[in-house]
This record gives C-alpha cells, structure tokens and sequence, in this order.
C-alpha cells in the first residue's frame, strides 16, 4: 500500500499499464470511468455478435461463382489476414508512450499515426457504422417477411407468387431499437451480444444441417472446381463481376476491426486487455470459420452452379416450413443485438463530445433513476440527451431504410470502402510506426504485399458493387418493397 495525502490507493503493475483505484471505491477505474468487467467471454460474443451476421447464408453463393479451389481458398486467406491484422490493432489499444488507453478506434489512430490519419478514420469507421445499422433493419426485415412468405408457400404451395412488404417490418424494427438504444453502452450489451451469438449459431447450424440433408439424401446438384460456367445465360464480363462480388463477400464477412478497440475497452485491465483480445480473437475467428466452411461448402454442395444469395430468405427450402421459420427468426433476433453492437461508436461520439463541451447541463450529463421497487437489477436510468438524440437516430436510421430498400447494394460498397483501411491498412501502418520498421526490409515488404493484395480486393468488390446498385437503381421505387 502507499499513502497520497489523506487517502490509501493500491497500486497494481500490469504489462497493460497502471490500475491505481481508490480503497472502497471499486466502482471506477484506473482513468475515473467506470470500472471494466469484460473477459474472454463477453469479447469473444461481442465479436462473434458483429461478425457472424446473416451473411454467413450467402457464402454458398460466393463459392459457387468462385469455385471449389478459389472458394475454399478464399474463405481461409481471408480468415488469416483478418486474424493476423486484429492482432496488430489490439496491441496499440494502450498508447505507445503515455501508456494510457485510448477508448476509440480513431484515438489509436491518432496516438500512433497522427490527426490527418485521425479525420481520415474517423469518416470512413462512422460512415461504415452508419451504413451497417442501416443495412440490418433492412435484413432484418427481409428475414420477418420471409417467415410470412414460408407459411404462405406451406399453404398455397411453391409456385404462387406470394408478395410481401418489407415496410411494416422495417418500422416494427424501428420501433424496438428505440426502447434498446437506451441500453447506455458496450458494457451494458455482454447480455444482448451472448443471446445475439446463440442466434447466430442457431440460424448457421439450420442452413447447414438443411443442405447437409440435402446432400445426404443424394438430391445435391452439379459443383465444379471453377464455379459457375460461362455459357448462354451467363456471359464473361458477368462472371467476372460475380467473382468481384464474391470475394468482396467473403472478405467483409471478416470484417469487425472497426469496433474492435470498442469492445476491447470493455475487458478489465488485467490481465493485459491485449492478450485477452488476442485471445477472443482467435475464438471468434475460429468459430466463425468452421461455421463460414460449412455453410459454404455444404450449401454449395447442396445447389451447385444455382445457388441462391440466401439459403433461408432465398427459398433453397421450402419445407420443412417450420424450420425455416425458426431460422430466420434467429436471423432477426441476432440482427437486433448486431445492431446494438455497431451503434453503439456512434452513440458515444455524440454524448462524449457533448459532455465535453457542456460539462454542467443537466440535459446532458443528469441521470433519473427509474424502477419499481428496492431491488437494483429492477431499475434503469434515463438521460435527455442519450433519450432524444439515440431515438431520433434510430428514427432516421429507419427512415433511409424505408426510402432506399436498394441500401444493401450500397452497404456492399461502403464495405469495400471500409475494409481495406480499417482492417488491414491502419493496423498494419501503426504496427510499422509503432515498432520502427525500416522501409525495404523483409518484414516491410511481406506488410505491404498483403495490404497491396487486400486494397486489390477491395477495389474489385467496389466495382462489382457499382456496377449492382445500377442494376437496382434502374428498377428504383421509393418505399415500394414488395417481393
């Protein structure tokens, strides 16, 4: 123990820096904020919540335009390069001087990299944030309509043309979020990311068991080592954008670096939050693969050439309904949590800059403890600020999904653009910085091999993006989603 002043404080040595908290007072940590309770667990659900979306059902699609060879390849190349760029980033989580921690993602950017590289993160993380929770009120929606449209094929058979609109959907989506949006931060989401990630395994473990049994039962359709064939109703260049698409695809199914440092800050700081992250990485990424393979390779061995973009909502099945239902019912409850999730950054670059600038409002900083009873877990707290501001996002957040039901296509193309500098070029630039690698070394060149490769990608996806959101605008009708 050692005495300052009139107070005792304890003071612990970690590889991560100092945890100096005050005797009695375990509610704030080392930087006055409240004290972190995340660990393996609760980061490994976090990430899984964010990676895991229903996406994984479309990676069928994208072995199939790819292939046996190039498929599979793919879905590992990538599965390793998001890893090993992971890695990097949660070692620069502390400072590299101060050893301080750095709560955001564009923080670390600025402490390692300096404020031009700072603007530049910060426009693209919050315009890919913005995009994806407006990409899932989408999806979830497509997932709520699809369950109408399973029961109304059980019934009426296969061949009606059964049309649904997304609208009604997208508001009740809309409308939950609100009330959720309440939930004041990433420490107060471990319970929504573990119930998030069951779901995401459940729908993953239906679609495979579904094209397993399809497999099984002898009814799989032709596969080929090269994908889909060019032939009479697929020319050239549409094969090539098709495999744009589908690297793109499986690419950005990797992709949750730009809420990584967020769910870092929720891990206690010992032991070191680097090594637990790098440790959550591993059992995120790892479990992600093995459900990204089989839902690949089964669904692709399952529908061959034809496989649809979405095993559940694209009616590969049809029976039994019940299944399918339940699927895409976990496919909505995820995409609620994943929400969250990546709403969250967005959230807290509002509330903390407004509590900078107005450090004595009441509107901004006051909270009124509401509940029933003496029992704590029975009461929340409201506060102005996060109750007006995250509503009216949520409300505008709904808004475009209604306006632009094409938005998917744009998500894709934001993803390309998001990719290459928030996985791979930022963590691999502050990694060189940060441990001085000089220019034209092996360890430099072998650095800039895979983000030349990865900036590649993304290029390629983007076109292939481009060239799909012409297609939807072509056929564009404001807030008309009927299918």
């Amino acid at each position: 123990m050692q005495k300052f002043g009139d107070q005792n404080f304890q003071i612990e040595g970690c590889e991560s820096g100092l945890e100096i908290h005050k005797d009695g007072n375990e509610e704030q940590d080392d930087d006055g904020k409240p004290r972190r309770t995340g660990n393996l667990w609760t980061a490994s659900a976090h990430i899984i919540t964010a990676i895991i979306g229903s996406g994984v059902l479309s990676l069928a699609w994208g072995v199939a335009q790819l292939g046996w060879i190039a498929g599979v390849s793919t879905l590992v190349i990538f599965s390793g390069i998001t890893l090993y760029t992971s890695g990097l980033l949660a070692d620069c989580y502390r400072s590299p001087v101060t050893g301080t921690r750095n709560y955001t993602y564009k923080e670390v950017v600025k402490n390692n990299l300096g404020q031009v590289m700072y603007m530049a993160c910060a426009i693209v993380q919050y315009a890919n944030l913005c995009g994806m929770v407006v990409g899932y009120t989408i999806t979830a929606s497509i997932s709520m309509a699809a369950i109408q449209k399973s029961d109304c094929f059980h019934t009426r058979g296969h061949e009606v043309a059964c049309k649904v609109s997304h609208n009604p959907y997208m508001i009740g989506m809309g409308i939950l979020q609100i009330f959720l949006s309440q939930i004041p931060n990433f420490h107060k989401l471990s319970i929504l990311s573990v119930v998030a990630a069951i779901m995401s395994f459940g729908y993953s473990s239906i679609g495979v068991g579904l094209a397993l049994a399809k497999v099984i039962s002898g009814k799989g359709e032709r596969t080929t080592l090269t994908g889909v064939e060019v032939g009479i109703s697929l020319s050239a260049a549409d094969k090539t954008w098709r495999m744009f698409s589908a690297l793109g695809d499986i690419a950005f199914a990797y992709t949750y670096s730009q809420i990584l440092v967020e769910i870092q800050d929720t891990l206690k700081a010992t032991p070191p939050e680097n090594k637990v992250m790098k440790k959550a990485n591993i059992v995120a990424v790892s479990t992600t693969t093995a459900f990204y393979m089989m839902c690949g390779c089964f669904g692709y061995a399952a529908f061959g050439n034809n496989a649809p973009g979405n095993l559940l909502t694209g009616f590969g099945f049809y029976e039994p309904f019940w299944l399918v239902d339940l699927a895409n019912g976990f496919i909505v409850l995820h995409l609620v949590g994943a929400y969250q999730v990546f709403a969250q950054p967005i959230y807290s670059l509002v509330e903390s800059s407004a509590k900078t600038k107005w450090p004595k409002s009441k509107f901004v900083n006051e909270e009124y403890v509401l509940g029933i009873g003496s029992n704590e877990r029975s009461k929340f707290s409201i506060n102005f600020l996060r109750l007006i501001w995250r509503s009216s996002f949520v409300i505008v957040a709904t808004f475009l999904a209604l306006l632009m039901p094409f938005f998917n296509d744009i998500l894709a193309f934001l993803g390309a653009m998001g990719y290459w500098p928030l996985t791979v070029y930022f963590p691999i630039e502050m990694y060189i910085a940060k441990n001085r690698i000089k220019r034209w070394t092996w360890r430099w060149l072998g650095l800039q091999l895979i983000n030349s490769t990865c900036l590649l990608v993304a290029v390629a996806a983007a076109c292939g993006s481009i060239q799909g959101l012409n297609k939807s605008l072509k056929m564009y009708k404001p807030f008309e989603v009927m299918e």
